[in-house]
């Protein structure tokens, strides 16, 4: 297992993870509720902002691999999977929404992984649309788990419940836009071979 800088900031997305579950269990002697929104939000951010910079290192300083790229993704879809759940248990979140992305992240990861066997991978490499998906996502994600509106002097300049909830829509009609397409450009194969 190769081990450099990228490496270990997807590892650290990993670790990241249960903190972000984590802080909704402290009690509030410990952390009030606001407090447990607050820092959920940041760590989710923090673990963001590493998706971005292992990416980013591996190109810069030539260190991509075969095992980063299977890691990558499987930290940024447990990230996700893990906040989603969160925000369903604190009913911040429609149980169908999380399952739609939820569900679209296996189906397609279980469509990309048959794609790379019969050797045909780079007709369902992400595209435009799935990053405009996962974008919408990470954004939407931090101004849920925050849940509050951003006031100053009495006025409400930003509710990042609204505007989340509304991302989140968005990022579900995306989600299912994404699946329809990758499904699209793999039917040839699906039809060929007669089955996944």
């Amino acid at each position: 297992m190769p081990f450099n800088i990228p490496i270990l900031l997807t590892w650290l997305r990993i670790v990241l993870i249960p903190l972000v579950v984590g802080v909704f269990y402290l009690p509030e002697t410990v952390l009030s509720p606001m407090h447990q929104n607050v820092a959920a939000m940041v760590i989710f951010v923090l673990a963001a902002l590493t998706d971005w910079f292992d990416g980013y290192l591996a190109r810069k300083w030539n260190q991509t691999s075969s095992f980063g790229a299977f890691l990558d993704p499987v930290a940024d879809k447990l990230m996700v999977t893990a906040a989603l759940l969160v925000l369903v248990h604190l009913q911040r979140l429609d149980a169908a929404i999380a399952l739609v992305i939820v569900g679209r992240e296996i189906a397609i990861s279980a469509l990309r992984e048959w794609m790379a066997q019969i050797g045909a991978s780079k007709s369902v490499a992400v595209n435009q649309l799935g990053k405009f998906k996962t974008a919408c996502q990470m954004v939407a994600i931090p101004m849920l788990l925050f849940y509050a509106p951003l006031t100053i002097g009495g006025h409400t300049l930003f509710d990042s419940r609204v505007w989340g909830t509304w991302l989140v829509y968005v990022a579900a009609v995306l989600t299912i836009w994404s699946m329809l397409y990758y499904m699209k450009l793999a039917w040839p194969q699906i039809r060929e071979r007669g089955s996944l």
